[in-house]
């Protein structure tokens, strides 16, 4: 089996293109201020783990694969068009042999036990899901190689609802899901108070 691969999807921190929600309650800077600080912390947390290779899919496409905000040494892929599911297997399809996990760059919770957590999960299960409070999730992960990826996957997912974790499920057909440890996403001030 090939050695997993960290997937952090992310954006290029600037003001109105990110955390749209979250600046609609405390202004776009400050959102985008928080966003920064946010993925500079986790990609520091993640990195050199010797358990995985850390990956950026970026966007927007162009500048995120040129910037300098992020680490040099880290490899980034671009996330292309279309809706988060679209971008979401396009990262899978980027990545065919051993376990790969996907996970948000909006995540404070997220640290290397929770992602050990997930790498352990896909070695009984086809899938593994990290669920959020608000019916989403934090994290996706497919074992890959090993089953082929459903061909269903992210159809019909009603995003940004508490219905994507359930439609996200009900996408993977036969394959086997674990669920492991909810984290708590910032969407909103409200989010941040509850950290």
């Amino acid at each position: 089996m090939s050695r997993p691969t960290l997937v952090i999807m992310i954006k290029l921190p600037q003001p109105g293109r990110v955390k749209t929600r979250l600046a609609a309650d405390i202004g776009a800077i400050q959102a985008t201020w928080w966003f920064r600080h946010q993925t500079r912390a986790l990609i520091r947390r993640l990195d050199h783990d010797p358990r995985w290779d850390l990956v950026l899919a970026v966007a927007p496409d162009c500048a995120g694969l040129t910037t300098r905000i992020w680490p040099a040494h880290i490899p980034r892929i671009a996330q292309g068009g279309g809706n988060l599911g679209d971008r979401m297997a396009r990262v899978f399809a980027s990545f065919r042999d051993g376990p790969v996990m996907i996970i948000g760059a909006d995540i404070p919770g997220i640290d290397a036990a929770r992602v050990a957590e997930g790498f352990r999960a896909l070695g009984r299960a086809d899938a593994v899901i990290g669920p959020a409070p608000d019916g989403g999730y934090w994290t996706i992960g497919l074992r890959q190689g090993a089953k082929p990826p459903p061909k269903m996957l992210f159809r019909n997912v009603r995003w940004s609802t508490a219905h994507a974790r359930e439609d996200t499920i009900a996408s993977m057909g036969d394959h086997r899901v674990a669920m492991i440890s909810a984290l708590r996403d910032v969407d909103r001030a409200a989010d941040l108070k509850k950290l």
